[in-house]
């Protein structure tokens, strides 16, 4: 992948994953560039479906492009970090991220991001005040 592209990627991100909104500074792996509609599925390695992320998330992530919303029942789309607004299908409950929509709880499922062991981590993170994050959605 061209190193200006993924420079641009790391940029628009702030150094923070796109998914599960935890600090490159907070995390002890390398963060990945997703692709948000897979390759698989037809999609391009441009910026507009490039996505900085952790690895647990993209792991999780893979080429899925949704799920199965628990709520409704019904196959729910992920969230697409260049149409959606993370706020209005995303926030923060304490370490625990919460869906807002369908297609939050279906991002946070399909992603896992309420593992118990990041959950764990994140409320380690907000207890040492070093996950700002959930700060700012917390006044919100």
């Amino acid at each position: 992948m061209d190193k200006l592209l993924e420079q641009q990627v790391r940029e628009r991100a702030r150094g923070r994953c796109e998914y599960c909104h935890i600090p490159t500074s907070l995390y002890d792996q390398p963060f990945h560039l997703d692709h948000i509609i897979a390759r698989k599925h037809g999609g391009q390695s441009v910026l507009e479906n490039l996505a900085f992320c952790c690895i647990d998330c993209n792991l999780h992530k893979g080429t899925n492009i949704a799920g199965i919303d628990r709520g409704t029942g019904a196959l729910t789309r992920l969230l697409n970090p260049r149409m959606d607004q993370w706020a209005m299908h995303l926030a923060w409950r304490g370490a625990e991220l919460i869906g807002l929509s369908a297609i939050g709880r279906t991002t946070i499922e399909v992603l896992q991001i309420n593992q118990a062991i990041r959950v764990t981590a994140r409320a380690i993170f907000i207890e040492e005040g070093s996950f700002p994050n959930w700060r700012d959605q917390r006044e919100r």
